[in-house]
């Protein structure tokens, strides 16, 4: 049975500022957990010493891993709160935690300094930051797809753009200070520059969302009292179904940024070329999926995005066999390129709309968060690690291609049952 669309009428004033307020939390989010994988292997040095490098890299990977969790925790509490209070107040919320987690991790002292304390509190600024985006996606996308129900596809991709962009400024500081540091001066306070800059970040998105209207679909209420209650009673089929749409999109995702640390570590390429491909994946990320979200509006995101992952299923592979062929930045730039802008743009950014549709408004954060986080703490956050083992345990540098085209399946599945429970 489809979830019926809920009525309320377009508005115009402000909507910039609205769209802002929640693009700018989701690019603080997306930034701060793109710069700690880009610098995950000068961080494994800076807080997991150890004689062996693919030991303390595994470190790194693993710490960054654990946000996702206490990212089912974040997605139930923030998200319950935003179909109580509000999606504005919830917004509000999730900006201020990730704030405080980015400013421990900004200038938390290494290994060498304090410590075992070093690695402890770095996990806890994890924990912290992984809570905190538990809710972000849920209130945020929630809050885009509801400022218009003509398009909703559009203006929910306007979030996955804004983590293209996110990308790129990641991938920029990489590129920027690999190429004018040497290693000591970069293991000393290089890598803690983005963690500071991204603290110029947060208040701004903190003072944008309190000044914001709340969004017009929970204006209209009425708003539940128990959304978690009535989400586990009637939507647990609705957020499996979620979670596996969403899945293939988020791998896709961690493998792009998992690229730069296997540039360095498998195909050996100096440590600013290999942000090229990131900053072209950006780029190729930031402006495609709204192309994506008009499509899906136009002729709906089940056709949108089944077309987009049957041919990501068929060349995933292919992609990193040629990676392997030819290691230069170049084919990296292609590659990644290439994942940008069929498995992010035209299958992962119509996924927002397609959760709206799975759960009514009284309950849509809550469904929303947690399929979305489900599939992140199941196949997203811990994708480095996991491609990382595959590599190291089968000696297969294409072993990538063959997780993406797995869960690629997945997604496709999930896809098509989703259509039969009223998505179009």
């Amino acid at each position: 049975m489809a979830v019926a669309p809920t009525a309320s009428l377009p508005r115009t004033a402000g909507r910039t500022r609205e769209v802002v307020a929640a693009t700018i939390g989701t690019f603080f989010e997306w930034y701060d957990l793109l710069i700690y994988g880009t610098f995950a292997v000068v961080i494994s040095h800076q807080f997991f010493p150890t004689t062996d490098p693919t030991v303390g890299l595994f470190l790194a990977l693993l710490t960054f891993a654990s946000a996702y969790l206490v990212r089912p925790l974040g997605a139930i509490l923030i998200g319950s709160y935003a179909d109580r209070a509000g999606r504005k107040q919830a917004l509000v919320l999730s900006a201020g935690l990730m704030l405080i987690g980015t400013l421990i991790t900004g200038i938390l002292p290494n290994y060498d300094s304090i410590g075992v304390a070093a690695p402890v509190l770095l996990v806890i600024a994890r924990l912290l930051q992984g809570f905190s985006a538990g809710g972000e996606f849920g209130c945020a996308n929630t809050y885009l797809a509801e400022q218009n129900p003509r398009h909703r596809a559009f203006f929910a991709s306007l979030q996955f753009s804004t983590t293209g962009l996110a990308i790129v400024v990641a991938a920029t500081f990489g590129f920027v200070l690999n190429s004018l540091l040497d290693p000591a001066a970069m293991g000393a306070w290089g890598w803690r520059v983005p963690f500071l800059f991204g603290l110029l970040i947060g208040p701004v998105a903190l003072y944008i969302r309190q000044g914001v209207a709340e969004s017009p679909d929970f204006e209209a209420g009425p708003a539940t009292a128990h959304p978690l209650r009535e989400v586990l009673r009637h939507d647990k089929l609705r957020m499996l179904v979620g979670a596996g749409v969403v899945c293939a999109g988020n791998v896709a995702s961690y493998v792009n940024i998992y690229m730069p640390t296997y540039a360095i570590t498998q195909l050996h390429l100096p440590p600013a070329s290999a942000f090229v491909g990131s900053i072209v994946g950006g780029l190729v990320s930031t402006i495609f999926p709204m192309v994506a979200g008009l499509l899906a509006d136009r002729y709906g995101n089940v056709v949108v995005m089944g077309c987009a992952i049957i041919v990501g299923i068929v060349i995933a592979y292919p992609l990193f066999l040629l990676l392997s062929l030819y290691p230069t930045v170049g084919t990296l730039a292609l590659i990644q390129g290439v994942i940008g802008l069929v498995f992010y743009s035209f299958y992962y950014a119509p996924v927002g709309t397609v959760l709206t549709q799975l759960f009514p408004a009284s309950r849509r954060t809550i469904g929303s968060s947690i399929s979305y986080v489900a599939s992140q703490t199941f196949f997203g956050g811990v994708t480095p690690v996991v491609v990382n083992q595959m590599i190291a345990a089968t000696g297969n540098p294409m072993s990538p291609g063959i997780y993406l085209s797995v869960m690629g399946c997945v997604g496709l599945c999930s896809l098509l049952i989703s259509r039969r429970m009223g998505v179009r």
